[in-house]
């Protein structure tokens, strides 16, 4: 007696790790509530599904799958194929569902980065279904294909069992080849490896790699560049930027995160004799922050955030400075957004000859600034107190 064929070996590999990830993925959507780790995850396995879904389809298309067994009947014939259709579609519409459900929150926005590497930007062109309603509506579609999905999983494998226990030629070792039966290698040799793969990678590139192609980044306006506040500064020290810094840090879920602003300039006007003349202003953009986690620096440029795509300059305003114990302390006036708050800048001072190195450091709250109030209002998550520090080195100008 012959035996039947099974199938290709990358059919049987994507077979298991899609269904391996859509089961992970039904657990872990109904246990990911107020973890925001799992929560990336939990996009990070759905967009990985939708790309290996793409290879499958493709492998599909051009690698004609096994006949089935010839005593199967009619009508269980017509089941087994409406069973694959509908996982194929379920394959696809899982995840993009749960995309276009990340891409429509209204009230906040958490951006998505895969596995805390790659940038994965929202849908284009859904800002209709960005309210309460339309936001609604996909999470409900979402949250219902899980049963779907189970559905079929028990149809998938009732039929499977049922095949294998009657008196029919069984189908379970042509996707698990050895354990329930010997069979014939492909009827035809595979190909196609890398159009699937291909496919899948051309996609993902498209998306993640081309974001201004696709619509993503951190929004489609140009902003105007936004004046700096205040009287003309006579400025008479000349920073060096690659010898100065702005740094950043809190905490996040109990652990400290770290950044910083890779992109500003500083107008100094300063003689430790003539402290009433001394003034400083700092231009920030705030688009060039950086942190020790991708998540968090996609995070900052978002609406809630920094808003960089409206406001993407930051300043701060020195003045009303006077010498301490330790060394001096100024007023300094941070202005981020439609919002700005004043808090005491202390620092220290070394000048010799003509350069000068500064160290300084100070505190300023989320909720005065607007910043993170409709995720995180109460700081469970995000610290409410951000603390910065500088290092300025600067030469004498002129």
């Amino acid at each position: 007696m012959p035996y039947s064929a099974r199938y290709s070996a990358v059919a049987i590999a994507l077979h298991w790790v899609i269904a391996a990830g859509i089961i992970f993925m039904i657990g872990l959507g109904w246990n990911m509530e107020g973890s925001e780790s799992l929560y990336q995850l939990h996009k990070s396995i759905g967009i990985t599904i939708l790309l290996l879904t793409v290879a499958r389809i493709v492998w599909r298309l051009l690698n004609r799958p096994p006949a089935l067994p010839g005593d199967m009947k009619p009508w269980e014939k017509t089941l087994s194929h409406g069973v694959h259709v509908a996982f194929y579609a379920l394959m696809l519409l899982m995840p993009l569902t749960g995309w276009l459900l990340v891409s429509t929150s209204h009230d906040f926005d958490v951006p998505t980065v895969l596995y805390g590497l790659v940038s994965w930007p929202d849908i284009p062109g859904v800002g209709f279904l960005s309210n309460e309603t339309g936001h609604g509506v996909v999470e409900f579609v979402h949250s219902k294909l899980a049963w779907v999905a189970i559905i079929l999983l028990g149809l998938h494998v009732a039929g499977a069992v049922k095949h294998e226990i009657s008196a029919e030629e069984g189908v379970l070792k042509r996707m698990i080849p050895g354990l329930f039966g010997k069979t014939n290698r492909p009827s035809a040799p595979p190909r196609a490896f890398f159009a699937a793969f291909g496919a899948a990678l051309g996609v993902f590139i498209l998306i993640a790699g081309v974001p201004a192609l696709f619509g993503g980044g951190s929004g489609n306006a140009t902003p105007a560049a936004e004046a700096s506040a205040g009287a003309a500064i006579e400025a008479n020290w000349t920073v060096d930027p690659s010898a100065s810094s702005i740094e950043f840090s809190g905490t996040h879920e109990g652990s400290i995160y770290r950044g910083a602003f890779n992109d500003w300039s500083a107008e100094i006007q300063f003689d430790p004799d003539d402290l009433d003349a001394a003034r400083a202003r700092v231009t920030v953009r705030t688009g060039s922050a950086e942190v020790n986690r991708k998540l968090y620096t996609d995070s900052l440029k978002s609406a809630e955030w920094f808003n960089v795509s409206q406001h993407p300059q930051a300043t701060v305003e020195l003045g009303n400075f006077r010498q301490t114990d330790d060394g001096y302390v100024a007023d300094a006036t941070l202005a981020l957004k439609d919002s700005s708050v004043t808090v005491p800048f202390a620092f220290t001072l070394d000048i010799d000859s003509d350069t000068a190195t500064m160290q300084g450091s100070t505190s300023v709250e989320r909720t005065p600034l607007n910043l993170g109030q409709q995720s995180d209002p109460g700081a469970d998550w995000v610290g409410e107190t951000v603390n910065i520090t500088v290092e300025v080195r600067a030469s004498r100008a002129g």
